[in-house]
Protein backbone atom coordinates (compact mmCIF):
# COMPACT_ATOMS: atom_id res chain seq x y z
CA UNK A 1 0.00 0.00 0.00
CA UNK A 2 3.00 2.53 0.36
CA UNK A 3 4.46 1.77 -2.93
CA UNK A 4 0.89 2.54 -4.21
CA UNK A 5 0.68 5.94 -2.68
CA UNK A 6 3.91 6.97 -3.34
CA UNK A 7 3.30 6.18 -6.96
CA UNK A 8 0.37 7.92 -7.13
CA UNK A 9 1.80 11.22 -4.87
CA UNK A 10 5.31 11.26 -6.71
CA UNK A 11 3.55 12.57 -10.14
CA UNK A 12 1.11 14.79 -8.58
CA UNK A 13 4.21 16.66 -6.20
CA UNK A 14 6.41 16.26 -9.53
CA UNK A 15 3.18 17.84 -11.54
CA UNK A 16 2.54 20.69 -8.89
CA UNK A 17 6.16 21.57 -8.32
CA UNK A 18 7.12 22.25 -11.85
CA UNK A 19 3.72 23.83 -12.50
CA UNK A 20 3.60 26.22 -9.77
CA UNK A 21 7.59 27.47 -10.12
CA UNK A 22 7.49 27.84 -14.04
CA UNK A 23 4.06 29.84 -13.82
CA UNK A 24 6.08 32.36 -11.50
CA UNK A 25 8.64 31.93 -13.64
CA UNK A 26 11.06 30.64 -10.47
CA UNK A 27 13.07 29.10 -12.55
CA UNK A 28 16.87 28.97 -10.42
CA UNK A 29 18.82 28.66 -14.05
CA UNK A 30 16.61 25.86 -15.49
CA UNK A 31 14.97 25.83 -18.59
CA UNK A 32 12.58 23.49 -17.79
CA UNK A 33 11.23 26.19 -15.08
CA UNK A 34 10.61 29.21 -17.44
CA UNK A 35 7.37 30.95 -18.02
CA UNK A 36 8.15 30.61 -21.33
CA UNK A 37 8.57 26.70 -21.43
CA UNK A 38 5.11 26.36 -19.18
CA UNK A 39 3.34 28.21 -22.16
CA UNK A 40 5.30 26.54 -24.84
CA UNK A 41 3.61 23.06 -22.88
CA UNK A 42 0.72 24.16 -22.60
CA UNK A 43 -0.07 25.68 -26.03
CA UNK A 44 1.41 22.32 -27.27
CA UNK A 45 -1.74 20.25 -25.27
CA UNK A 46 -4.15 22.66 -26.21
CA UNK A 47 -3.39 21.90 -30.18
CA UNK A 48 -3.64 18.49 -29.69
CA UNK A 49 -6.61 18.19 -27.50
CA UNK A 50 -8.15 20.98 -29.67
CA UNK A 51 -8.94 23.66 -26.80
CA UNK A 52 -7.62 26.59 -25.67
CA UNK A 53 -4.29 26.00 -23.84
CA UNK A 54 -5.69 27.63 -20.40
CA UNK A 55 -8.00 26.10 -20.18
CA UNK A 56 -6.24 22.64 -19.78
CA UNK A 57 -4.96 23.86 -16.31
CA UNK A 58 -8.45 23.44 -14.90
CA UNK A 59 -8.93 19.59 -16.46
CA UNK A 60 -5.97 18.92 -15.04
CA UNK A 61 -6.96 19.99 -11.18
CA UNK A 62 -9.93 18.11 -11.72
CA UNK A 63 -8.63 15.02 -13.03
CA UNK A 64 -6.47 15.05 -9.97
CA UNK A 65 -9.21 15.99 -6.98
CA UNK A 66 -10.95 13.05 -8.99
CA UNK A 67 -7.57 10.73 -8.71
CA UNK A 68 -7.49 11.50 -4.89
CA UNK A 69 -10.80 10.76 -3.88
CA UNK A 70 -10.12 7.18 -5.68
CA UNK A 71 -7.02 6.28 -3.94
CA UNK A 72 -8.43 7.71 -0.23
CA UNK A 73 -11.51 5.40 -1.71
CA UNK A 74 -9.16 2.39 -1.72
CA UNK A 75 -7.37 3.51 0.90
CA UNK A 76 -10.39 3.16 2.99
CA UNK A 77 -11.98 -0.33 1.60
CA UNK A 78 -8.25 -1.60 2.32
CA UNK A 79 -8.22 -0.85 5.96
CA UNK A 80 -11.65 -1.16 6.66
CA UNK A 81 -12.33 -4.07 4.71
CA UNK A 82 -14.11 -6.85 7.25
CA UNK A 83 -16.17 -3.50 8.95
CA UNK A 84 -17.86 -2.73 5.30
CA UNK A 85 -18.49 -6.37 4.89
CA UNK A 86 -20.27 -6.98 8.21
CA UNK A 87 -21.88 -3.74 7.92
CA UNK A 88 -23.51 -5.35 4.50
CA UNK A 89 -24.14 -8.70 5.33
CA UNK A 90 -25.79 -6.79 8.68
CA UNK A 91 -28.08 -4.58 6.14
CA UNK A 92 -28.97 -7.34 3.83
CA UNK A 93 -29.74 -10.02 6.52
CA UNK A 94 -27.20 -12.48 5.32
CA UNK A 95 -26.21 -12.81 8.88
CA UNK A 96 -29.55 -14.27 9.98
CA UNK A 97 -28.68 -17.72 10.45
CA UNK A 98 -25.26 -17.01 12.07
CA UNK A 99 -24.67 -17.19 15.52
CA UNK A 100 -22.77 -14.03 16.87
CA UNK A 101 -19.03 -15.03 18.16
CA UNK A 102 -19.13 -14.58 22.37
CA UNK A 103 -23.12 -14.84 22.17
CA UNK A 104 -24.59 -18.34 23.97
CA UNK A 105 -28.32 -18.95 23.07
CA UNK A 106 -30.06 -19.03 26.11
CA UNK A 107 -32.88 -21.03 27.50
CA UNK A 108 -35.62 -19.37 28.79
CA UNK A 109 -36.45 -20.45 32.45
CA UNK A 110 -39.34 -22.10 33.06
CA UNK A 111 -41.77 -21.77 36.23
CA UNK A 112 -42.27 -25.31 37.72
CA UNK A 113 -44.30 -23.53 40.64
CA UNK A 114 -47.17 -22.78 38.80
CA UNK A 115 -47.52 -26.48 37.28
CA UNK A 116 -50.65 -28.27 39.14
Amino acid sequence: MKIFLILWAAPIVLLGGWYGLSYYDLNFGFRILTRDLHDLVFVIYGNLLGMPPESIPPLVLKAIVFDTFLVLGFVVLKRRRKQIWSAIQHYFGWDKGEEMVGESKTVPEINYSNIP
